[in-house]
């Protein structure tokens, strides 16, 4: 596999910990979907075992580990921007009855920080945690950019057929922007126009945010 840090073995590592994000997997699944040899796969799973990282079930697949969580409460901790916006987002999503993110800008990609997903059965799914081409099409990515922004932005079909969103930016105290909400589904229930129909919500949600990040400092 092609290194991505320049640390080939913690690149595997992390490779291991993604593949297991989906489901529990045995240790032929889990060779399967990390393509790493038996012997490296088995080797990489024991190792993050012993450091909590990853744990068996009661099957004896390997699984994420409960240490985990205390680092996600510790990340989420030092960026408490999800849990500030999170009460604004769920009125988002019932409201509109659609599934809700929120996206920040992660280096050269775009991090979904917050995802509340829509009680219908057809729906976008975003899973909290995803990294995502900050430059792939999509209104999320060109309001992280700041291309074009004026109020909202929309896309249909551009990064998945069948899908639609529209996406707002938080602006923060200095006019810049610091995260990106959407609204995305079905083309069905969204329409070719999402703009017109949830634009305006989109828009007033991230500005109830902005307000409230400027409120705490």
């Amino acid at each position: 596999m092609e290194s991505v840090s320049g640390v080939g073995v913690l690149d595997k590592a992390i490779v291991v910990l993604q593949a297991l994000r989906i489901s529990p997997l045995t240790l032929a699944d889990l060779q399967s979907a990390t393509e790493l040899p038996r012997a490296t796969a088995h080797r990489l799973a024991v190792a993050l075992e012993a450091h909590g990282l990853v744990r068996r079930d009661a099957a004896g697949r390997f699984s994420l580990g409960f240490e985990l969580i205390s680092f996600g409460h510790a990340a989420a901790a030092s960026f408490p921007l999800g849990e500030i916006a999170r009460p604004m987002l769920v009125e988002l999503r019932d409201s509109s009855g659609e599934s809700v993110q929120l996206f920040v800008r992660d280096g050269a990609d775009r991090r979904c920080v917050v995802s509340l997903q829509s009680p219908h059965g057809l729906r976008w799914i975003v899973p909290e945690g995803a990294l995502l081409p900050l430059l792939a099409l999509g209104s999320a990515g060109r309001v992280l950019t700041g291309r074009d922004v004026g109020g909202w932005m929309e896309s249909v079909e551009e990064r998945e057929p069948g899908v639609a969103s529209v996406s707002a930016p938080v602006v923060g105290r200095e006019g810049s922007v610091v995260a990106a909400i959407s609204i995305s589904g079905p083309i069905e229930r969204l329409s070719r126009d999402p703009g017109i129909r949830f634009g305006p919500s989109v828009v007033a949600a991230a500005a109830k945010i902005a307000a409230l990040l400027d409120r705490l400092g």
